[in-house]
């Protein structure tokens, strides 16, 4: 590399990482995520949020449990998954640390934490039900 090339490959990196930045920031956060968080705070049933990604093993693991569950509780209560990685504000406004993680609300408020691929009857025993 000509020491007269320099400039160019700065300003070529410095081209490329506004680029990145800016096609970041642009990016649409997918998966309805404050929508379900807003359901939270107003729903007249108790909710079970459970934080995932799609990467976690023992996410994958619980995965269909909390689809079934969500399913099995329709009307007595309400079963988010919120996927970590679409959704990082959301995880870090509720302290999210350690995947999965589940938490129960009560009239908007939260009343139980758990962390880790818990049981069926442990996820309907932090509902209520």
């Amino acid at each position: 590399m000509k020491a007269g090339n320099i400039g160019l490959w700065i300003i070529a990196a410095v081209f490329a990482w506004a680029g990145w930045i800016i096609l970041d920031v642009s990016r649409a956060p997918s998966g309805g995520t404050s929508s379900s968080i807003s359901a939270v705070k107003t729903s007249k049933v108790p909710v079970l949020v459970e934080f995932y990604a799609d990467w976690c093993g023992p996410c994958k693991a619980v995965g269909p449990v909390v689809n079934q569950l969500a399913g099995e509780v329709s009307g007595k209560a309400q079963v988010i998954r919120i996927n970590v990685d679409d959704a990082s504000e959301a995880a870090n406004e509720h302290g999210i640390r350690s995947i999965p993680t589940f938490i129960a609300f009560k009239n908007g408020e939260e009343v139980r934490r758990e962390v880790g691929a818990i049981s069926k009857s442990l996820m309907l025993e932090m509902l209520g039900l």
